[in-house]
């Protein structure tokens, strides 16, 4: 295939996977199957690793994340992004719509749900996207651009070539994926995020893009802030306007003429959100006219033409049950609050968690009292307070033994929750062996909670160790098992012996060690002989751990069961030494490269393995310390600050001769 020919074909699967993205994301109307899907992808992904040239950062084969960022640059906003008023009242959004009636003539309102979100900036030259940003304090926000293209339901490429566009859109976690977000933070043992506002938010500005792509983000575009190649005259025809540009528009808006129409618009949403797969906190009402708006003006803070009626929470009291006690994967041991069942936000609710005995301490939180109880962000239960304590009530304390296994329960300087310190308690043990199968782990295709569960309770497994020893034959005995599931998860099973160091590390659980310090403890020792023997200081060398970090990793690998688990993984011939691209050569050391723009043949990414494989190290941000800018085409900002602190610039041709 030449040139001319995959350019073609590229432009082509570019626009049908655009065109399946946008049915899905954007209409909840699939026009294809995956499995099409996924082969016109795997196509693309084909010829763009044959001509990397012609890789565009809009590709829909980029949407899955991009290299890891240092830090997010500041962004300038030419126009504010700026907040609007607050009511809390119907009788307040009457006064509203009466200061408006006084200043013009028959205005028009568009009433829209207020999404509860993250407020960000997209921008488009010639119908494509180029840059994202936070709101930040309306002024500066952050260029979050490699984590918005991401989230699938952002057009990269626009309907029409407008010269240029600025929208405003609230990027959002729906319900369903807070809940799998919180059940798997749970189960790793993490704190897990309060609500899907939060948890949209911290996504978002998450350092590595493939960690926001999992986190499934949406968006609603609800504003154009400024624009150049259209003319649009009301707030009603640039939402439509949006919508025919394949943005994703905020759902719901209509347009009234009577101030009562608009109160009887704000109760319907008002029942309607509980129907929702996404948080609202309220409903946006604004003057639809834009000449209007001008006529109105502004405070010094927010405009006179709009105001955001912000719903008030939903409170309830309920007696306090009982306070059952939880034991996580890590040991730590979480009271929960089982009380009478209550409707909020239209869903029945018995349960919310009590986080730790401070918590309970702070509130005086007791067993048979009357709790006031609300929904946080309309998902997560959480107790306010203890109304009225029950006659003969006594002060709740947590056990001072696991309530599972009995073990004498332990609490450090550190953090407020305490601790089962058996590591062969039963309840942190199918926790554990789910997160060692799990897909970031050893990757075992087909060992779910469900069969995990099943294997415990008929005594096939009591250790992660004890997967390795099945076969086919003993899966056979148990139901849900036939010749060739047994077969497949054997399969999976062995295989899983040959993944890297660095996932056998992860799969231990040791607190605090997430994927990226697995990396690095096998990138410094190289063996698990020499981890596991490397000393609190030793390990307190690698940039990125700290004293808990590195005491965790010496601590676990002193514990006598991760001994003997070590030693029966070593009998299975799993991997015990990591393949690093180090090479003896560090001509880089003490170096610091920033990389910026598009290299003719190779990615940032390659560029980045190569300077650390050389013992230099890369940075996202330009400083008085960088030694060379590598600089590709369209570089940006990086370049600019380079050139003003005389930092020596090069391009790919002088980064290969640095390294013949």
């Amino acid at each position: 295939m030449d040139l001319i020919t995959a350019k073609t074909e590229i432009e082509q699967l570019t626009a049908e996977l655009e065109r399946y993205n946008h049915a899905y994301y954007v209409e909840d109307n699939p026009v294809v199957s995956d499995y099409d899907y996924d082969m016109k992808m795997k196509r693309l992904r084909e010829i763009e690793a044959e001509f990397p040239e012609l890789l565009s950062p809009n590709s829909p084969s980029q949407r899955v994340g991009g290299e890891a960022l240092n830090t997010f640059e500041k962004v300038e906003h030419t126009v504010q992004m700026g907040s609007l008023q607050d009511v809390f009242s119907f009788e307040e959004v009457t006064q509203f719509s009466d200061r408006i009636e006084k200043t013009v003539s028959s205005p028009g309102y568009i009433v829209e749900p207020k999404i509860d979100g993250l407020s960000v900036s997209l921008e488009y030259r010639d119908g494509e996207f180029f840059r994202g940003s936070t709101r930040g304090d309306g002024f500066i926000g952050e260029d979050v651009t490699a984590n918005l293209r991401t989230i699938k339901s952002i057009p990269m490429t626009l309907t029409e070539k407008i010269p240029f566009i600025e929208v405003r859109g609230e990027v959002f976690m729906s319900r369903k994926s807070f809940e799998k977000l919180v059940e798997q933070q749970e189960l790793n043992g993490e704190e897990p995020a309060k609500n899907p506002r939060n948890a949209a938010a911290g996504s978002l500005r998450q350092k590595n893009p493939k960690i926001t792509a999992k986190r499934q983000l949406d968006i609603f575009v609800f504003n154009i802030q400024q624009i150049d190649g259209a003319d649009i005259t009301s707030h009603k025809d640039s939402l439509d306007y949006l919508k025919k540009l394949g943005f994703k528009t905020v759902p719901n808006y209509k347009k009234y003429t009577s101030a009562d129409d608009v109160l009887e618009r704000i109760a319907e949403i008002g029942v309607e959100r509980v129907n929702y797969d996404f948080d609202i906190d309220g409903v946006v009402v604004k003057v639809d006219d834009f000449s209007q708006r001008e006529d109105i003006g502004y405070t010094s803070k927010v405009p006179k033409w709009a105001v955001a009626y912000k719903f008030p929470p939903e409170e309830k009291e309920t007696p306090l049950i009982d306070i059952e006690i939880n034991v996580g994967r890590t040991g730590a041991i979480t009271p929960v609050a089982v009380f009478e069942p209550i409707i909020l936000a239209g869903t029945s609710v018995s349960r919310a968690t009590l986080h730790n005995q401070d918590f309970i301490s702070d509130k005086d939180i007791r067993i048979g009292d009357v709790i006031r109880v609300r929904k946080a962000g309309e998902i997560i239960p959480e107790v306010l307070m203890s109304v009225s304590h029950a006659e003969n009530s006594e002060k709740f304390l947590l056990p001072s033994k696991c309530p599972v296994c009995g073990t004498p329960t332990v609490k450090s300087d550190e953090e407020s929750a305490i601790r089962c310190p058996n590591v062969d308690c039963p309840a942190q043990l199918m926790r554990n062996i789910i997160h060692f199968a799990s897909k970031k782990a050893m990757d075992i295709d087909g060992l779910g909670p469900a069969i995990i569960e099943l294997l415990l309770d008929n005594k096939m497994i009591s250790s992660v160790a004890d997967l390795y020893e099945l076969t086919e034959a003993d899966l056979m005995m148990l139901p849900k098992f036939k010749e060739k599931s047994a077969g497949n998860l054997v399969r999976a099973i062995e295989k899983s012996k040959s993944n890297t160091l660095d996932r056998v590390i992860f799969g231990l659980g040791i607190r605090n060690i997430g994927q990226e310090a697995a990396k690095l403890l096998c990138d410094k020792f190289g063996t698990l002989e020499k981890i596991m023997s490397a000393t609190k200081e030793e390990i307190l060398e690698i940039d990125g751990f700290g004293e808990i970090m590195a005491e965790n990793v010496v601590s676990a690998f002193a514990n006598e069961r991760n001994i003997q688990l070590i030693e029966r993984f070593k009998g299975y011939g799993m991997t015990m030494y990591y393949e690093t691209k180090a090479l003896n050569d560090l001509r880089f050391d003490g170096l610091t490269f920033v990389l910026t723009g598009t290299l003719p043949s190779m990615t940032r990414d390659e560029a980045k393995k190569i300077i650390e494989s050389f013992g230099g190290k890369a940075s996202g941000s330009v400083s008085k310390k960088t030694s060379y800018v590598l600089a590709g085409e369209e570089a940006g900002s990086k370049l600019t600050k380079a050139q003003q602190l005389g930092i020596t610039i090069i391009d790919e041709e002088e980064f290969k001769n640095m390294i013949k």
